[in-house]
């Protein structure tokens, strides 16, 4: 199978079960794919955010995500619990639809090794 028929094929299987999940089968976006890793990766899941807090949500996953692509390093996890990453490299200058490729990729990646999907 062609390598972006897989990504497309487990894309979409991390879609369904994530909306059946925590969706009531409404179809998840990428964006919000991204805030449930950020909450995932704080740990503190049954809490409600403030907007603030829900970029920032999105930003730990998004360094979670870009860790294993050289982009991010986890650095610590401060007081509150919240974990830091410093940045080891610069992004590339993407279009749009490469970082979607990027992020979608990456998304899937996480969801292989936690074992959330084959």
């Amino acid at each position: 199978m062609a390598r972006d028929e897989q990504l497309k094929e487990r894309w979409d299987l991390v879609v369904e079960k994530l909306s059946t999940q925590f969706a009531d089968g409404d179809v998840l976006d990428l964006d919000a794919i991204i805030y449930l890793i950020g909450v995932q990766e704080l740990g503190q899941i049954h809490r409600e955010y403030k907007k603030d807090h829900k970029l920032d949500l999105m930003h730990i996953a998004i360094c979670k995500l870009l860790e294993p692509y050289g982009f991010y390093e986890f650095d610590f996890v401060d007081d509150d619990g919240w974990p830091h990453y410093k940045v080891k490299a610069q992004l590339p200058h993407l279009k749009a639809g490469e970082q979607s490729v990027l992020m979608k990729e990456a998304i899937v990646n996480y969801f292989v090794e936690t074992e959330y999907i084959e």
